[in-house]
């Protein structure tokens, strides 16, 4: 586990996979911030980031958009995080790589959850892992 410093909050706790496996088996929920919808500039075409594939049973509120002046971030992210999870609830927060979770992480110790973590790699490293994921139907 890596542990990077936050202003004005507990560090932010990085777990890898494995750790975060752990976790989701034990009880944990998987916040997964990556795009809902998204378009890719170069390629000239929309891809959905979370309905490509996702963790099971994962909670998806995206941190930021892509907007044709390029990324923004959410702004009603810990409005829809407070809705949908308690401040007590315990969280592996995870993204595409690691990065914008790492970020979500952040913000959402500063506004006072409780139990966060961020998962290291993201869903990238968990599907390198060999771990279990929901795809759609004819992907699978």
């Amino acid at each position: 586990m890596a542990s990077h410093p936050c202003s004005g909050a507990d560090p932010v706790v990085t777990v890898d996979v494995h750790a975060a496996r752990h976790f989701l088996r034990s009880g944990h929920r998987y916040l997964d911030v990556r795009f809902q919808i998204w378009v890719s500039c170069n390629l000239n075409r929309t891809e959905e980031e979370f309905k490509k594939g996702h963790v099971e049973n994962s909670l998806n509120i995206p941190y930021m958009f892509n907007t044709p002046q390029g990324r923004v971030k959410n702004p009603n992210f810990l409005e829809q995080v407070s809705a949908a999870c308690g401040k007590e609830e315990k969280l592996v927060v995870g993204c595409q790589s690691g990065v914008r979770s790492l970020h979500a992480t952040t913000d959402l110790l500063i506004a006072e959850f409780k139990h966060v973590s961020n998962m290291g790699g993201g869903y990238q490293a968990w599907v390198e892992s060999g771990f279990a994921v929901n795809k759609p139907q004819d992907e699978l």
